[in-house]
């Protein structure tokens, strides 16, 4: 029952390399394209000895290129056209700040113009074309994984409700498989229960089913459980529920876990290296030195506006919970009125917060209010990249309403995260769920390479002025 169209039907990270390889070598194609461009039309000769003598650097282009393209190797956003082009106009917006900075800070004349224009020219063309061509191939019928779900109760109707909610649709759905034999003929959210544990044989084969999701979080009936092995040894794939919802959302699903979910992601299965401790803390203190001197350079513009708007204290210490609810005092530009919190009640911070001075404003948009800690991340207090600290007040109520809410206390704290750069800040406790998810998303598949991921979007984040 192995079905030859299958081997089309390209997993997320099969996708994203794809994606990466097709952007190189559009980079590289208008990288190349321009350097002729530029010696032919400015009477250089195109020769290895121009390209020696005046573009040599050319050759870092394609590489970044791709640092600038990063927020657009999500799936999801790789499957919008609008997501596409807006991502890829981006990218040259800040191709262009990158060059005008080192444009002024390097010797007249070394940079050249009109190679530059050329190229970043040439990328976003080639770059469209190369993302419509995977837009039309990848969102079609043909190439989609055609997926069945097993459970028709609370879990499956979740999974529907994520599916339907993301546009394109990630899958297409031929229906549920439920033993309950009172759902038989319902439709739940747009999709048809199809029949028992005695049909699935015979749907896999007439449909063309080429992955089965189990949204079964408690017992299952042994029938139903010898159908899916069954169907696995056939050659389709079976996902459970749970695996689903983080390859689809890069989150992990609170409400919908079974109990000792915590003791098997984080006691039996995370197993974190020493090499990665040991680099992730390099990493802290390179990161965390850089950043005190950035600190030191701004500080004194920074300090002086909130001085003239709103007097002292410039900087203010709050009391956050760290790795294991050990309790440490961040430091931050104070960005609100003295009086903030005068009833001496946690408040959420909101969008557009009306406690937000003018200077504070425009320091959260620019994330300048969070450079001071740094100093933190160099006392060990806080990562790079982590969970962002709570306050003990919010952690103690969020903790009665959220479930697994204090696995996020299993790291250290980080000045960006996973949940930053796909969510931003949770004001309510319904947002700290959703933060939460992406936080334990985190804690169970960190390592080096996300750390480096994450740090990269937050630098796109921040061209795109998201702070808060």
């Amino acid at each position: 029952m192995e079905r030859k169209n299958r081997r089309w039907r390209l997993q997320a990270g099969e996708r994203r390399s794809l994606l990466i390889l097709g952007d190189l070598v559009a980079a590289s194609a208008a990288t190349f394209l321009a350097l002729a461009l530029w010696s032919q039309l400015d009477w250089l000769g195109f020769s290895w000895e121009f390209i020696r003598a005046r573009a040599t650097w050319f050759v870092l282009l394609p590489l970044i290129w791709l640092l600038l393209m990063v927020n657009l190797y999500d799936e999801r956003r790789a499957s919008s056209w609008r997501e596409t082009v807006r991502g890829v106009f981006l990218a040259a917006l800040g191709g262009i700040a990158l060059y005008l900075a080192a444009y002024f800070f390097t010797e007249p004349g070394s940079l050249p113009r009109r190679g530059v224009l050329y190229f970043l020219v040439l990328a976003i063309a080639f770059t469209l074309l190369l993302r419509w061509g995977y837009v039309r191939v990848f969102t079609a019928p043909g190439f989609m994984r055609r997926v069945l779900i097993v459970g028709a109760g609370e879990s499956g109707s979740a999974i529907i409700k994520v599916i339907n909610g993301m546009k394109p649709p990630p899958f297409f759905l031929i229906g549920l498989i439920d033993d309950d034999a009172s759902k038989y003929g319902q439709v739940i959210d747009g999709v048809p229960v199809l029949g028992d544990n005695s049909k699935l044989l015979e749907i896999i084969e007439r449909e063309n089913v080429s992955e089965i999701l189990v949204a079964i979080l408690g017992s299952m009936h042994g029938e139903m459980f010898q159908a899916l092995l069954d169907v696995q040894e056939r050659g389709v794939q079976v996902t459970r529920m749970p695996v689903a919802y983080e390859e689809l959302l890069g989150r992990v699903p609170i409400h919908h876990l079974e109990s000792d979910w915590l003791l098997r992601s984080f006691v039996d299965e995370l197993q974190v290296s020493a090499f990665y401790l040991m680099a992730k803390r390099l990493l802290d203190l390179l990161g965390g030195l850089v950043g005190v001197l950035v600190f030191l350079l701004i500080c004194p513009w920074v300090a002086s506006a909130i001085l003239l708007e709103s007097g002292r204290p410039v900087i203010y210490l709050q009391k956050r919970y760290g790795r294991g609810g050990r309790s440490f005092r961040v430091i931050k530009f104070r960005s609100m009125s003295q009086n903030a919190e005068a009833n001496g009640q946690a408040q959420w911070a909101q969008p557009d917060d009306p406690r937000a001075t003018r200077v504070g404003r425009f320091i959260r948009k620019l994330h300048l209010d969070e450079i001071p800690q740094f100093w933190n991340i160099v006392r060990g207090d806080m990562s790079l990249v982590g969970p962002r600290p709570e306050r003990p007040e919010l952690v103690a109520e969020l903790e009665e309403q959220i479930p697994f809410y204090r696995a996020r206390l299993l790291v250290k704290p980080g000045i960006t995260g996973w949940a930053q750069v796909n969510y931003g800040k949770g004001a309510s406790v319904e947002g700290s769920a959703e933060k939460l998810e992406y936080d334990l998303y985190y804690i169970k598949h960190r390592g080096l390479l996300m750390d480096l991921w994450i740090i990269l979007r937050t630098v796109g984040s921040v061209f795109r002025l998201r702070g808060v």
